[in-house]
C-alpha cells in the first residue's frame, strides 16, 4: 500500500516522534509498503492509508485525510502529551482524531486505561524496539557515571538528576552526563549555569543517536525524570544495552518497566532520586536488582515484536475497512 506517515517532528529533528516515524517507515517498507514521511498531509496526496503520530498535533492532517478518503484506513499513534495533557487541555481536536481513527497505537500497556471507554477496543500496544550494540565503551575509572537522555524542556524535568547530585555526600563519585538539546536559549543558559555551579553535572548538548547508544553501554545507571511520557524509546534502548534504570513512577514508564520495578521515584523528588543514586553506587545488590528487573522486560522490545505489531495493525484495519 501507499502509506502517508505523519509526524509533527521536522526532518532535522532528533525528537522521539521523528525517531519513531523513521523506524516505522523502514519497517513498513520492509513489509512491502511505499511510505512517505511528512509533517503534514497535502490535500492532493492519493494514498491508501494514513499512519499519524500524535492525535492533537496531527489533527489537521487526520481531518483532511478522512474528509478526502472516508473509507480508507487511518491509524493514530498516541503520544504522552496526547494521553496526559491534550485529552484534558484541548479535548475537541484530540477526541476527533480518536473518533476518526480505525485503529490506535499505544506505546505501553497502560494506554487503554488512559482513554475514554469507547476508544479502548481500537488500541494495539506496540513496544518500541531496540537492539544491543556489539561493542561496549569501557566504563569510567574515575567516576560512577549516570546518564540522562532528555531534551531540555519542562515536561522532561531535565535537571532533576543534577539537583539530586547536589545532595550527594562528598564520598560519592557520581557524575551526571546529560545528552539532549535545549528547547530554547533559556534552557541552554540554565544547563550551563548548572555546570558552572555543580561539578557533578556535565551537559553535552544534542548528540546523534549513534553516540547516545554508545553512552548507554558505558554509563552505570540511566535516569528518566519525565513528568509524562507516552512510552519513551530510550527505555527500550537502555534495557537492550543492559543499563539499569531509575525513573519517575509515571504511567508511561510503569507501562514499559512494569509496576514492580525497584527504581521508581516520585515526579520532581530530587531527594528521593539522590537516595536511589547513592544506593545504586554503593549497594551492588540494588544495582543488580535494577539490572535484572530491566532484563525481565527485554523480550517486549525486540524488533521482531515491533514489526509484527505494525503488520497486525495494518492487516486489522484492512479487514474492518468498509467496502
Amino acid at each position: 500500500m501507499r502509506i502517508s506517515l505523519i509526524t509533527p517532528a521536522a526532518r532535522t529533528s532528533r525528537a522521539g516522534n521523528r525517531t519513531t516515524a523513521m523506524r516505522w517507515a523502514r519497517i513498513l517498507s520492509e513489509l512491502g509498503h511505499q511510505v512517505d514521511v511528512s509533517t503534514s498531509y497535502p490535500d492532493e496526496a492519493d494514498v491508501d492509508m494514513m499512519l499519524a503520530l500524535h492525535a492533537w498535533r496531527s489533527a489537521p492532517s487526520i481531518a483532511r485525510f478522512k474528509a478526502r478518503y472516508p473509507d480508507r484506513p487511518l491509524v493514530v499513534a498516541l503520544t504522552g502529551t496526547d494521553l496526559y495533557h491534550y485529552l484534558a487541555a484541548d479535548p475537541e481536536p484530540t477526541l476527533r482524531s480518536l473518533d476518526l481513527a480505525d485503529g490506535l497505537i499505544g506505546l505501553h500497556d497502560g494506554v487503554p486505561a488512559a482513554l475514554p471507554a469507547r476508544h479502548r477496543s481500537k488500541v494495539t500496544v506496540i513496544y518500541q524496539s531496540a537492539t544491543a550494540r556489539a561493542h561496549r565503551w569501557p566504563v569510567s575509572d574515575d567516576a560512577f557515571e549516570v546518564l540522562v537522555v532528555a531534551h531540555l524542556r519542562s515536561v522532561k524535568d531535565p535537571l532533576c538528576a543534577a539537583r539530586a547530585a547536589r545532595r550527594l555526600p562528598d564520598r560519592s563519585r557520581i557524575r551526571i552526563v546529560h545528552l539532549g538539546g535545549a528547547q530554547d536559549r533559556i534552557w541552554a543558559d540554565q544547563a550551563r549555569d548548572e555546570m558552572a555551579h555543580n561539578p557533578r553535572y556535565h551537559w553535552l548538548g544534542d548528540q546523534p543517536g549513534s553516540l547516545v547508544r554508545r553512552w548507554l553501554t558505558r554509563a552505570r545507571v540511566m535516569v528518566l525524570s519525565s513528568q509524562q511520557e507516552g512510552g519513551a524509546n530510550v527505555v527500550s534502548e537502555a534495557v537492550a544495552a543492559g543499563l539499569p534504570i531509575l525513573a519517575t513512577a509515571i504511567p508511561g514508564t510503569r507501562g514499559l518497566l512494569g509496576p514492580e520495578h525497584p527504581g521508581y521515584f516520585p515526579v520532581g523528588d530530587d531527594a528521593a532520586l539522590a537516595a536511589q543514586l547513592l544506593r545504586a553506587e554503593e549497594e551492588p545488590c540494588f544495582l543488580a536488582h535494577l539490572h535484572a528487573s530491566g532484563a525481565e522486560r527485554a523480550t517486549l522490545f525486540t524488533p521482531a515484536r515491533e514489526r509484527e505489531g505494525l503488520r497486525r495493525v495494518i492487516s486489522h484495519c484492512l479487514e474492518v475497512r468498509p467496502t
